[in-house]
C-alpha cells in the first residue's frame, strides 16, 4: 500500500494533532512490540531496584555529610521509578509478570560490584559515571526507538524517570570533581573495567546490543556484600557520642526564651541524620515485603535527611557553624548494633506516636512561629506535617503486624527500653567529655542578634541520664 506524504497531513484550523504528543508522521512510523517494550521496562525496573538497594545499603557507613543526604534522595527517587516501571510492565503483561527475575547474569554482576566497592571514590564512580548514564541512555534510546503514540504510557513513564536521573548525575558529576582525584581513578581502572566489560557482555543496560564474549570474573563481589549497619560521620562531626545537652529538657521548660529554643530546634534538625542511618538499617535487613512497604519507608528515610538540613540551613541562616556543636551519633548508634530490624521499626514508631499530640510537633511550630524567625516557623511547618505522613506509614507497614495498635505501641516501648547507652561508660572509654556546648552556641547567637543573653537560658546545664526515662524521651526522630 503506497503510503501518502504525511508530511503535510491538514489538521483542523492548524491544531496540533494526536493530542501534541507527536506528529503525524511521527506517530505513523514502526516502533517497538510490546514484547520488546516490556522486556526493555523490565531490565530498567532491575536497574532501579539495584541502585535502590546499593544507595539504601551504603548511607549508613557513609561517612561523607553531603553524599549520605544524596544518598537518602537518590535511594528514594529510585523506590519512586522501580513503582512506576512495575505498574506500567503490569498493564501490559498479565501475572506473573517476572519482575524479580535477575533479567542477565552479567548485569546482575555489574550492579553486585558496585554495591561491594570498598571506597567511596569507587561507589559513586560507579553509581554516577557508569550505573545511571547507562540507564539514562537506555531510556533516551527507547524514546527514540518506540511508537510515540502506541506506547504513549511508557515514554511518559521513561520521562519523568530521564528528568530525576539527570539530576543525580549531575550531582554524581560536581561529587567527583570533589572527591575522586586522579590518583584514585587509575587505581580503579582495572574493576571500570570489568564494569565496563560486565555491561558489554550484558548486551548493554537494554539487552539490544551485540554481547561481548569476554568471561567475567569477579572482583570486589567474589565473596557476597555484608551489610554495615554501624554509622559512621565525617571529620566535620566533633565529639559524635557527646550528650552534654538535654535539647528536650530546654524546649519544653517555659521559663526559656522562644528566640533561644529555635536554637535548639535547629539542633534537633540537624541531629535527625541519624535518622537516616537507622532506617537505612531496617530497609537494608527487611526481605519480602511489597515493594510500596521499600517505596514509603524510602520515602520517610528521605524527609529525614530534609529535616536534617532544615538544621543545617538554619544554623546558617543564624551565622552560626555548626561544625562547632557535637552532632551525637548515640541513637542510631545504639539501635544499629543492639536491635533487630524490627525492633529498629518498632521504636521509630513508638517515638512517632509521643510526636503527634500538642506537646509534639504541633509545640515546636507554635515555638518556631512566636520566635519571629520567619524560617523556624516554615521548617517547623513542613516537619509537622512531614510527621502526620511517617506516623501513617507506621501504621500501615507496623502497627498492622499486630492484634491492635496498643500492643504494638507496648512492643515498641519495649523494644525502646533495652537500649543501653551509659554515658558515664563512654566518658570513662575517652569517647566524650560530655561537654556542655549550649553556652557558647546560645552567647555567639545573642551577639550577632544584637540582644542580652536570657540569664537562665544562659545558665541552662541539662545532661542526658542513663536510665529508662531519658531512653523514652524524643531523642532523636523529633
Amino acid at each position: 500500500m503506497h503510503q501518502g506524504d504525511l508530511s503535510s497531513y491538514e489538521t483542523y484550523r492548524n491544531l496540533p494533532p494526536l493530542a501534541g504528543i507527536a506528529t503525524m508522521a511521527e506517530a505513523a512510523k514502526p516502533g517497538l512490540s510490546v514484547e520488546q517494550v516490556v522486556t526493555r521496562l523490565k531490565r530498567y525496573h532491575y536497574s532501579f531496584k539495584r541502585l535502590h538497594e546499593i544507595l539504601t545499603a551504603r548511607l549508613t557507613a557513609e561517612p561523607v555529610y553531603e553524599v549520605k543526604t544524596a544518598f537518602s534522595l537518590h535511594s528514594y527517587l529510585c523506590s519512586e521509578h522501580v513503582a512506576s516501571m512495575r505498574d506500567r510492565v503490569a498493564e501490559m503483561r498479565e501475572p506473573p509478570l517476572g519482575l524479580d527475575v535477575v533479567p542477565d547474569t552479567s548485569l546482575e554482576i555489574f550492579y553486585d560490584e558496585i554495591l561491594s566497592s570498598p571506597t567511596t571514590a569507587k561507589l559513586i564512580v560507579g553509581v554516577y559515571e557508569k550505573a545511571l548514564p547507562a540507564l539514562q541512555a537506555a531510556m533516551k534510546k527507547h524514546i527514540a526507538g518506540t511508537n510515540p503514540l502506541a506506547d504513549a504510557p511508557s515514554v511518559r513513564v521513561c520521562r519523568f524517570a530521564l528528568m530525576e536521573v539527570e539530576d543525580m548525575i549531575a550531582f554524581g558529576r560536581k561529587a567527583m570533581e570533589s572527591l575522586v582525584d586522579d590518583s584514585a581513578r587509575q587505581k580503579m581502572s582495572g574493576w571500570l573495567k570489568l564494569l565496563n566489560d560486565a555491561m558489554a557482555a550484558a548486551g548493554g543496560l537494554d539487552g539490544t546490543a551485540e554481547r561481548s564474549k569476554t568471561h567475567i570474573v569477579r572482583q570486589y563481589s567474589a565473596r557476597p556484600y555484608v551489610y554495615d549497619r554501624v554509622p559512621r560521620r565525617d571529620e566535620r562531626f566533633i565529639d559524635p557520642f557527646n550528650r552534654g545537652v538535654n535539647c528536650e529538657s530546654f524546649l519544653y521548660n517555659p521559663s526559656f526564651p522562644n528566640r533561644a529554643k529555635t536554637l535548639m530546634m535547629y539542633y534537633k534538625r540537624i541531629r535527625e541524620i541519624d535518622v537516616p542511618e537507622m532506617m537505612a538499617s531496617i530497609i537494608a535487613e527487611t526481605r519480602g515485603k511489597p515493594w510500596s512497604y521499600y517505596r514509603d519507608m524510602s520515602r520517610q528515610l528521605w524527609d529525614e535527611a530534609r529535616h536534617a538540613m532544615m538544621g543545617e540551613v538554619g544554623f546558617a541562616s543564624q551565622g552560626i557553624d555548626w561544625r562547632k556543636i557535637p552532632i551525637t551519633i548515640t541513637w542510631s548508634h545504639n539501635l544499629n548494633t543492639q536491635l533487630s530490624a524490627v525492633e529498629r521499626h518498632a521504636v521509630l514508631f513508638f517515638i512517632e506516636q509521643g510526636l503527634m499530640p500538642r506537646t509534639g510537633k504541633r509545640y515546636e511550630w507554635e515555638v518556631g512561629v512566636a520566635s519571629g524567625d520567619a524560617l523556624s516557623g516554615l521548617f517547623q511547618d513542613y516537619d509537622w506535617a512531614d510527621e502526620v505522613l511517617h506516623a501513617a506509614i507506621g501504621r500501615q507497614w507496623y502497627v498492622k503486624e499486630f492484634a491492635n495498635p496498643k500492643e504494638a505501641i507496648k512492643y515498641g516501648d519495649d523494644c525502646w527500653s533495652k537500649v543501653v547507652s551509659d554515658w558515664r561508660e563512654l566518658i570513662d572509654k575517652g569517647l566524650t567529655k560530655h561537654r556542655n556546648w549550649w553556652p557558647e552556641v546560645y552567647a555567639e547567637a545573642c551577639k550577632k542578634w544584637g540582644i542580652t543573653p536570657d540569664s537562665a537560658a544562659m545558665a541552662f546545664d541539662e545532661t542526658y541520664e542513663a536510665s529508662r526515662a531519658d531512653l523514652k524521651e524524643i531523642s532523636a526522630s523529633g
